[in-house]
């Protein structure tokens, strides 16, 4: 796994490897980003019944898996993202998958978000990946024009996601990545890929 202690940004922002003591923070983080960014797209009943303290214990289970970072503005956690192996069968190997990226929703349009981004595809280029991908609720018009603005483009594959027996289908994106040490930079746009009956979307870890 790559570690990395401090990478600065903006506004007194910074990202750091996430740690075990993190895990209570991410969780709010992690379910007020839900409960923001999918408001009308997801049942309501769903997105209120999302409890910070159950994600916390799940993000202790998982932690150490994969690659996981934190952004901090004044000494506490409002961004939290990972990223590691892909998950679906169509996509070749020597790749990596975005698997989550959310900032508190009273720390959105301050640097958070691309803060961690960067740091996400400088890693993922760093450990020898060529492309990274990532899979976004189709609805979802600013996490969208967030990653378009980034370089990512869609690669042609769509999922028919479902929350609570309501379709919320996911497109996938991807990047091509520079294979250079952990400093934020530019990578290009990946050519279409047409989707593969093997693909499948998972739900953000």
């Amino acid at each position: 796994m790559t570690r990395l202690t401090h990478i600065p940004g903006p506004g007194g922002l910074r990202v750091r490897a996430m740690t075990l003591d993190d895990c209570d923070a991410v969780a709010e983080v992690r379910v007020r980003g839900w409960q923001f960014a999918y408001a009308g797209l997801m049942p309501s009943a769903y997105l209120d019944a999302m409890n910070v303290a159950r994600d916390a214990a799940r993000r202790r289970e998982l932690f150490g898996r994969s690659p996981e970072y934190v952004a901090e503005r004044d000494g506490a956690v409002v961004g939290w993202a990972c990223h590691g192996p892909p998950r679906d069968r169509d996509v070749p190997p020597g790749e990596a998958e975005l698997y989550a990226l959310y900032a508190h929703p009273a720390h959105l349009s301050t640097g958070v978000g691309r803060a961690l981004l960067d740091t996400c595809t400088g890693a993922a280029g760093a450990a020898g990946h060529s492309v990274l991908r990532l899979w976004v609720v189709e609805g979802n018009a600013r996490a969208r024009r967030f990653y378009e603005r980034a370089g990512f483009t869609a690669d042609g594959a769509r999922e028919p996601y479902e929350v609570a027996g309501v379709p919320v289908p996911e497109v996938r994106y991807a990047r091509r990545l520079p294979l250079t040490p952990l400093i934020p930079g530019a990578g290009g746009p990946v050519p279409p890929l047409p989707p593969s009956p093997g693909a499948g979307a998972c739900s953000p870890p």
